[in-house]
């Protein structure tokens, strides 16, 4: 085998193992730090700053809240006004849990139609509602609970 050929392979094979290394850095950063989220142009005040949505109209039996009934963060609440309730260990998160295995942006409880729906947003561990995971939506109401790793939750009136 000529030097040349030699000198590329070595040089070929340091390139990928560097590569590797740099994605493992960045795996790492964005689990320890979360994912950048661009600031709203309303939070900034910018030229077209929207007006906040008008609360949904509640109807009656439906939850008004998600509580956290078991885990590191009992007690924790978030109110169900219309808009999307985002659980996790990020910033962003309006139900931030210290919970090991919560992703960053683990789970969200959003508003369709009249109906609250629960949805995991691809966490490495999932999202439960009794003992099954969710793949996909699910329509839940008062007195459902959701497992996110070690943390249970609860939507109540």
């Amino acid at each position: 085998m000529s030097e040349l050929t030699l000198f590329l392979i070595r040089f070929a094979y340091l390139a990928v193992l560097w590569i590797f290394v740099l994605a493992a850095i960045s795996v790492v950063r964005s689990d320890m730090f979360g994912a950048r989220v661009p600031e709203p142009r309303a939070a900034r005040g910018g030229p077209r700053a929207k007006a906040k949505p008008a609360k949904a109209p509640r109807r009656r039996g439906s939850p008004t809240h998600v509580l956290v009934v078991e885990g590191a963060n009992n007690g924790e609440r978030a109110e169900l006004n219309g808009e999307p309730v985002l659980i996790g260990r990020g910033s962003d998160a309006a139900i931030r849990l210290d919970d090991d295995y919560v992703s960053t942006r683990h789970a969200r409880i959003a508003l369709s139609g009249d109906q609250w729906y629960v949805e995991d947003l691809g966490s490495t561990n999932g999202t439960y509602v009794g003992s099954t995971r969710l793949t996909e939506p699910l329509a839940v109401s008062v007195g459902t609970q959701v497992r996110i790793g070690k943390t249970l939750l609860e939507l109540r009136k």
